[in-house]
């Protein structure tokens, strides 16, 4: 490990290069002794000497430093910095920096081939030296009044974060994540309070539940009917309002609330009933609400995936992938087990079958589909979800074109396994979803110019291109024919050898007999 020679300090007031006077032993540096002479400024300003500080000339410079220092880019003014207060290396011995982050680093070791970068994560001593000086800074930067450092820490602390959770109105995905938890959760309660609705009215009057199975209407009923002594035939078309006009089931109400087994419940009761009973339209009309709000969000955030899968199922994807950039960068083999983790793992240790399907088993594709295509079907909706994920993350203005060709190209493959009807190719239906983008925003087909002019330049040399082929057959021909001639003779050969030889053994065996 290198001596450390000098030292940077990024702060929010600006850069500064501190030179080591008295160089720290490695070993030891961890006793108490030593940690406490670090946070001792008479200690450890004999340790360390100013070369020179850099401060920023606004909140706008050490933002954009701040920037490029979290991307461990090392920014032009920096660099200058460097170059003026650094000295020259020698051949043989190179100068040692010591660099907070990693990353900015490995930047100045390539702006300055001379120098040779130490962090906190590769020496103790650089960590030690740069956690005092960080301490000490407000003392040790002479040109700074008291508070100046809080001040610039707080201001662009407020100005880096801001920046980085930036609003866009195309990868607001945050909210379509809220909106689904929130909605699912108001799912639940509305039907637990429901039923609870249901209990405590039907002591009053229970025959309206037989009657009424909804419950967003069961509950506006209580709330209109209170006490059902007061229920009489003037009040028909105010239910029949509530119940879809429908007159029957609103005169079958007021009959069955004139002959009702329920019991006479108090005032105080009755107030009690109707409060909770309205809380619960409250939230069913908040949940309509909700929904609303979550359809148009989908169609600005992710239309393609909302029009091919449904914008429930598709928020509950982006939830949990956690944003709609994670969801576009996970494979289709991934986005189609999303929320069966639980039983994928399972499978895999217990080595059983894996699920076919997560969350896109809600998908009413996967319900049409038959029992043994469930799978199969489930495979090519997570490839075109994969795709149409990509598509609203990378695109600039959303559109439903796409999706709506991927929805089509999934109902043609349900109609295949059903009758065997051959689905239109991937290539076309892409081709028919650009053209109608295209046609959208009024912009011509870039491919077409080209085409034609492929086609007028390889008219020309056709004619050539085919005597070269016959040239080139015939020669392949000729070519074919002199290696079978070849063959021939080398067999010609060889059997007159062979006959050769039978004819000298004849030979010698009439000289052996004479």
């Amino acid at each position: 490990m290198a001596a450390v020679d000098y030292l940077l300090h990024e702060s929010a007031v600006g850069y500064s290069v501190f030179q080591v006077v008295d160089r720290p032993e490695t070993i030891g540096n961890r006793l108490k002794e030593v940690q406490a002479g670090t946070e001792d400024l008479a200690t450890f300003g004999k340790m360390v000497k100013l070369l020179s500080f850099a401060p920023f000339q606004g909140a706008a410079q050490a933002l954009e430093n701040a920037n490029d220092v979290s991307e461990g880019i090392a920014s032009e003014y920096l660099r200058s910095l460097l170059e003026v207060n650094l000295p020259k290396a020698g051949k043989k011995k190179k100068i040692v920096l010591g660099v907070t982050d990693k990353n900015l680093a490995g930047s100045i070791k390539s702006a300055f081939p001379s120098v040779e970068c130490e962090t906190g994560d590769t020496s103790e001593v650089v960590q030690d030296l740069l956690r005092g000086i960080r301490f000490h800074a407000p003392k040790l930067l002479k040109q700074l009044q008291e508070g100046d450092v809080e001040r610039a820490q707080l201001g662009l602390g407020h100005a880096y974060s801001r920046a980085k959770v930036k609003f866009s109105v195309q990868k607001n995905d945050n909210h379509i994540i809220q909106a689904i938890a929130t909605l699912d959760h108001l799912d639940k309660a509305i039907n637990t309070f429901s039923m609870r609705v249901r209990e405590w009215y039907s002591w009053h009057f229970p025959e309206l539940i037989k009657i009424v199975s909804d419950n967003h209407t069961y509950a506006r009923l209580a709330l209109f009917v209170g006490d059902k002594k007061t229920l009489n035939d003037e009040k028909l078309h105010d239910i029949a309002a509530i119940v879809n006009d429908d007159a029957e089931i609103a005169q079958s109400i007021i009959d069955a609330a004139k002959v009702s087994m329920g019991q006479d419940i108090s005032e105080t009761d009755m107030e009690n009933v109707m409060a909770f009973a309205s809380r619960v339209v409250s939230l069913t009309g908040f949940r309509k609400s909700l929904f609303n709000y979550l359809v148009a969000k989908m169609g600005i955030v992710a239309p393609n995936l909302a029009a091919l899968i449904g914008e429930v199922v598709g928020a509950r994807l982006i939830s949990h992938a956690g944003s709609l950039t994670n969801l576009s960068k996970y494979p289709a083999s991934t986005v189609q087990i999303l929320g069966a983790e639980k039983a994928l793992f399972r499978a895999l240790k217990t080595k059983g079958n894996t699920p076919k399907y997560g969350l896109i088993y809600h998908s009413s594709f996967i319900g049409k589909a038959g029992q043994k295509n469930k799978g199969r079907i489930s495979r090519f909706l997570a490839n075109k979800c994969s795709i149409a994920s990509r598509i609203d993350n990378f695109s600039e203005a959303p559109t439903t074109k796409f999706g709506e060709a991927l929805k089509q190209q999934v109902e043609e493959r349900l109609q295949f396994y059903a009758t065997g009807q051959a689905p239109t190719k991937n290539e076309v239906a892409m081709k028919t979803a650009m053209d109608a983008v295209l046609a959208d925003i009024n912009v011509d087909d870039p491919t077409a110019n080209a085409d034609e002019d492929e086609e007028m330049a390889d008219a020309t040399p056709r004619a050539v291109q085919k005597q070269e082929k016959k040239k080139k057959d015939k020669e392949e021909k000729e070519e074919k024919k002199d290696k079978k001639d070849k063959k021939k003779r080398r067999h010609s050969e060889a059997d007159g050898e062979v006959e050769d030889k039978k004819e000298k053994k004849k030979k010698r065996k009439s000289k052996g007999v004479e």
